[in-house]
């Protein structure tokens, strides 16, 4: 009775110590190399989507005090640090907040910009847009508490179909990638000219109506400027992607973006 109660005492640590190791591994491959991020809200579409989840590159921009789970890497400013370039699309920690964001980076430190009647200038340049289409989705029904789109400023009901005009947008000495428009809106397409102070970048979602970026202090609910060691890394591919509120519902899975590039 004795022996087989060491040897269920025996196997029991055993399964602790291979729990803990794992833990520690799962962290230290989190920390170091790949993060996973789950898209909430559809400030990116159409480049990125509600229920896209992918893998955070973070030996893109070195580490910081972010690098770690809740804040804790004991570092000050960046280790091992790269210029992220314009254009990327980055995971970030809110300067004022607990929690990550995700945004295009368009301003580096010293730059100037401005929003005109939806228009992009950048030092003075416009980031001239290409019509491309629209962009379709369907509200799918996912609950109550589901955020539904928004179409022309109205939100549409579960199954009514929505469409924003999509172009191009070409970054003045950068890439080119997808923007989104609803319509004219007063406080974030006609702005003053924001200048990128050292150590810090301007940040800006592809559905330029729906969402709360560098055009907005976080007083308004926006990301204001971003501290460069607040960079937590660069999103380079969605890994899968659903439709439905639950990973389980794999009938919902969005068989297109399986392993998609993010441009």
């Amino acid at each position: 009775m004795a022996r087989k109660t060491a040897k269920r005492e025996e196997g029991l640590w055993d399964t602790v110590k291979t729990v803990f190791w794992a833990l520690i591994i799962a962290a230290v491959f989190r920390t170091l190399f790949f993060q996973p991020f789950w898209i909430p809200s559809g400030s990116m579409k159409d480049t990125l989507l509600v229920g896209d989840f992918l893998f955070v590159n973070k030996m893109a921009y070195g580490y910081s005090q972010y690098s770690c789970p809740f804040g804790a890497c004991p570092i000050s400013g960046r280790v091992l640090g790269s210029e992220p370039k314009r254009g990327d699309v980055v995971v970030f920690r809110h300067p004022s907040g607990d929690f990550d964001y995700i945004k295009r980076l368009i301003g580096l430190p010293g730059d100037k910009i401005q929003m005109r009647n939806g228009v992009l200038f950048l030092n003075g340049q416009e980031a001239v847009q290409t019509p491309a289409g629209t962009f379709t989705e369907v509200k799918e029904p996912q609950g109550p508490q589901a955020k539904v789109p928004l179409c022309a400023d109205e939100p549409v009901a579960a199954g009514g179909v929505c469409e924003k005009a999509r172009s191009v947008e070409a970054l003045p000495g950068g890439p080119s990638h997808d923007v989104l428009n609803v319509g004219l809106s007063p406080r974030a397409d006609n702005t003053g000219v924001f200048e990128v102070p050292p150590g810090h970048y301007f940040v800006m979602g592809d559905n330029r109506d729906d969402s709360l970026d560098s055009r907005f202090t976080p007083m308004q609910d926006g990301v204001g400027m971003v501290p460069a060691e607040n960079l937590i890394g660069r999103a380079d591919r969605v890994i899968f992607s659903s439709a439905g509120s639950s990973l389980l519902y794999f009938w919902t899975w969005r068989a297109d973006r399986f392993l998609k590039a993010i441009d």
